[in-house]
């Protein structure tokens, strides 16, 4: 607990993994939603729009994602270098 009040250790990538998979849950709800959403019933343009949705988000949420967690491994890494030259 120390670790968290003096910012020792880094509480964020934690909260980046908790967000991605909010993402990706939200990401199949919504592509699930548009593959059998229309007005005249599944036609199968909307179908593969909601796959191609579903795989699209999936991609860009995981990216994202791992772009943040780079930040913080750079961070941590820059760390251990400042401490070696202590």
């Amino acid at each position: 607990m120390r670790s968290i009040f003096f910012f020792d250790s880094m509480l964020t990538p934690k909260i980046i993994t908790f967000i991605y998979w909010l993402m990706l849950l939200g990401v199949v709800i919504s592509g699930i939603t548009t593959m059998f959403s229309g007005y005249d019933g599944i036609s199968f343009l909307t179908f593969i729009t909601g796959f191609l949705f579903i795989i699209g988000g999936a991609i860009g949420a995981r990216v994202w994602c791992e772009l943040m967690i780079v930040l913080f491994k750079i961070h941590g890494n820059l760390q251990k270098i400042a401490d070696k030259s202590e």
